[in-house]
């Protein structure tokens, strides 16, 4: 018992601290080109905080732990709206740009809706993860595509300004941290899925309300940490965009990956609430941001939401697992 703890806690610091060095690395690299904070957190942070997510559900899936491997996405894309931006908003309202709210969010709540209809007949198919990935992709070159028109416009603007020449060292300096967040982010994955698998073992609870609650949140710290550090600093747009490109990444990049390697059984009896839930704090964004404005009303009510969700799946799962 207090090993499988043990691989947890250290999980979760590996997790912490390689999606931070990470997030760091990969955001100085791209903005030392020009490229705007927005774009950034819709791709490259949102990429990169999703990498314990990807790494988890993939391990899972391979020895076989579907339950894992699925509850993982559905519950860090839970957590992250209902505790990331609900924490979020707390320290800050928040702000959002129209664009996002015209095309960013309408995008994640389709691929929402997308993946809970690849599941309904059961399992989430090789030639589903195909359609997912080969969507991941389109998104993304959209948005390397709107990258590019940024830079060439900051060029243009600064064709007549002398600006001072980025040092090459300090961009290694970002790479070689960019690759020991990646480091990180791999061990502790390993160490997650495997305590996680034992404590259901051992207490009796089912593997997916372990993936839904503590995995979940385990791999959302890299997120939870960049938007609250952005919220600090004023970078609604950063905190924002991270949240949804995560999400996107989840259901596109993670679940079109795992399920690549191996289809995904899905048990419509066991994940249709925790897929209702999912769909449904999507759903929440529209009217709480139709004002471009997150406030800590809205933020607290966010927050409370994902709270009982937590407390009814743990309670849930230990009913479950001792019926009489």
């Amino acid at each position: 018992m207090l090993y499988n703890i043990a691989l947890l806690l250290i999980g979760l610091i590996c997790l912490f601290y390689g999606g931070n060095w990470l997030v760091r690395g990969a955001s100085n690299l791209a903005l030392s080109f020009g490229v705007s904070v927005l774009i950034i957190s819709l791709t490259l942070v949102a990429i990169g905080t999703s990498m314990p997510e990807l790494l988890v559900s993939v391990q899972a899936a391979l020895v076989g732990k579907s339950d894992l491997a699925i509850g993982n996405v559905i519950g860090s894309n839970i957590a992250n709206i209902g505790l990331i931006l609900g924490a979020t908003g707390l320290i800050t309202p928040l702000r959002v740009k129209a664009t996002l709210l015209r095309r960013e969010i309408p995008i994640m709540i389709f691929f929402t809706a997308v993946a809970i209809v690849l599941s309904l007949d059961g399992s989430i198919s090789r030639v589903d993860g195909a359609l997912l990935l080969l969507s991941f992709v389109g998104f993304n070159a959209l948005f390397f595509r709107l990258a590019k028109q940024e830079q060439a416009e900051r060029e243009r603007l600064l064709a007549d300004v002398d600006e001072p020449a980025r040092d090459d060292l300090e961009r290694k300096r970002e790479f070689m941290l960019l690759l020991l967040g990646i480091g990180a982010l791999v061990l502790g994955s390993r160490l997650m899925v495997e305590g996680a698998v034992n404590l259901a073992r051992l207490l009796g609870i089912s593997e997916l309300v372990i993936a839904v609650t503590l995995v979940a949140f385990g791999t959302s710290l890299p997120e939870l940490a960049a938007s609250l550090s952005a919220a600090y600093h004023r970078q609604t747009d950063l905190a924002i965009g991270n949240v949804v490109g995560s999400n996107i990444a989840n259901l596109l990049l993670i679940l079109g990956m795992t399920a690549l390697l191996r289809p995904i059984v899905v048990r419509r009896e066991q994940l249709q609430l925790e897929f209702l839930v999912m769909i449904a704090f999507a759903l929440l964004l529209f009217p709480f941001l139709r004002h471009q404005r997150l406030g800590r009303p809205q933020s607290a009510l966010l927050l409370g939401a994902y709270a009982a969700f937590i407390i009814y799946s743990v309670a849930a799962g230990g009913l479950a697992a001792f019926p009489g």
